[in-house]
């Protein structure tokens, strides 16, 4: 009954082929959230195969109504084994993008499950099914060897993440209660590369909004009015060019971080960012000046337009434009209140003498919170130690992800500790045709999540309050 014993567990049921036939009857089902005649799917999903996946592990399991009505639902699993032991609380979600059937190399079909080489092609292996399938046949694997876990868990799937987690904070506002833990393991994202075991601790928040200009009623001949009537794309590219300099770099400060802590600093001073396979070529001189790339993507906050238009790009005509209008985000850091920042570029553009340039954000715009827990919290010190003797490397330590996930729901709604452990990469075709997993980087995730809920039921952790 050792540590070396449930590690050789996990790797045996994956070296078996029993991990590969349960991730690929999980991909069969089409659980897309995306496309509402799949709808149906995303119950099958909860009903059919994760409610009996957990009971034989000793889980209570309900599944609960979304809160929303576009959402899908969730499903809450319990294992409760003695007050007096910490409770994790894990996460995961079993709805997937659309299939985008016809589009895959080979003619794969994305509902079934293709080995080729180390790559495990299917959709839903690398987003989110083959990480919480990762995390549950390890549970099983320290089961079987131990009999018991030494830890309460919680464990929450969602059936809306990839429709941005619709109802997901209300459903925790409702049930805190209920989902009341310690520390949040869970896994989504990706590694900072294949081979690189890595832990991260947030997410950078996104904030999308329009930039309008919108002078009069229809264009006006240019040889006729032009130097005479004021130009909408003129006015909008030069609003945009007082925020956000021709390299990239943020111009208004109230958009961008004061400082970076230094202890985010210390540990992306080893962090090296590649584009990888297929991936673009990182630009050192694009971004704020003086910050490495490490610290631009996951310390900094970024404003992307993402696009534009102004006049009819289709059929160009000889007038000047009337409106133009400029979609834009920000993706930023827990540093700065992203409530902060529309009414700061209001300001901004009224003091350059802007006052035609409307800033909006629709209802549906896209807005998520960041996170960030520091990497010298006594929790991520104890899951570094616990990666670096699984595997016998240091792992990657990253104060947050670049991207985006509803992490700020389980950090401030639910107050955990939230540590993150990917077993994807940036590669993997996530949310396009030929999503694929790495058939390493799961066996190592196995071996690397028994070692952790191992090391959880031995008792030697952070002090926690009890749930």
């Amino acid at each position: 009954m050792t540590r070396d014993a449930a590690i050789a567990q996990a790797t045996a049921h994956f070296d078996s082929g029993a991990f590969f036939d349960d991730l690929a009857r999980r991909v069969a089902i089409a659980s897309s959230a995306q496309v509402r005649e799949l709808r149906p799917e995303l119950d099958r999903y909860l009903a059919e195969e994760m409610t009996p996946t957990l009971e034989a592990l000793g889980f209570q399991v309900t599944i609960h109504p979304n809160p929303d009505p576009r959402g899908g639902p969730f499903l809450l699993a319990e294992r409760l084994e003695n007050p007096n032991l910490p409770t994790l609380f894990s996460y995961g979600h079993g709805d997937v993008v659309r299939g985008f059937e016809g589009d895959w190399r080979d003619d794969r079909d994305p509902w079934t499950m293709v080995k080729d080489g180390e790559r495990w092609y299917g959709r839903g292996t690398a987003d989110n099914k083959g990480q919480h399938s990762v995390n549950l046949a390890a549970m099983a694997a320290v089961l079987a060897v131990r009999e018991r876990l030494g830890f309460n868990c919680k464990i929450l799937l969602e059936m809306s993440e990839e429709v941005g987690s619709v109802g997901l904070a209300e459903f925790a506002e409702a049930h805190r209660e209920e989902l009341r833990a310690d520390l949040l393991l869970a896994s989504d994202g990706p590694r900072l590369a294949p081979d690189k075991p890595t832990l991260f601790m947030g997410s950078r928040g996104a904030l999308n909004f329009e930039l309008t200009v919108d002078l009069r009623d229809g264009g006006h001949h240019s040889g006729n009015w032009g130097g005479l009537i004021s130009n909408a794309g003129t006015r909008m590219a030069n609003a945009l060019a007082t925020l956000v300099g021709p390299k990239g770099e943020i111009l208004l400060p109230e958009l961008r971080p004061e400082a970076i802590p230094q202890s985010v600093r210390d540990v992306l001073a080893a962090v090296q960012v590649r584009g990888g396979d297929g991936g673009p070529e990182v630009e050192v001189d694009w971004g704020h000046p003086g910050l490495t790339p490490a610290e631009r993507v996951f310390a900094w906050n970024a404003f992307e337009v993402l696009a534009m238009k102004v006049g009819n790009p289709d059929q160009v005509a000889n007038a000047i434009p009337p409106n133009a209008t400029a979609w834009c985000q920000i993706r930023f850091t827990v540093d700065r209140d992203p409530k902060t920042f529309l009414p700061a570029i209001r300001a901004h553009l009224d003091k350059e003498g802007y006052h035609d340039v409307a800033v909006g954000q629709k209802n549906d715009g896209f807005m998520m919170k960041a996170s960030r827990l520091l990497p010298d919290h006594p929790w991520v010190q104890w899951a570094r130690a616990s990666l670096r003797e699984t595997t016998g490397v240091e792992p990657t330590i990253l104060p947050n992800l670049g991207g985006s996930l509803p992490n700020d729901v389980f950090a401030e709604t639910l107050g955990l500790p939230t540590i993150w452990v990917p077993h994807s990469y940036a590669a993997c075709s996530q949310h396009a045709p030929n999503e694929h997993a790495l058939e390493p980087v799961l066996r190592e995730g196995l071996q690397i999540m028994a070692g952790l809920f191992w090391d959880l039921g031995e008792g030697d952790v952070p002090e926690w309050r009890t749930a």
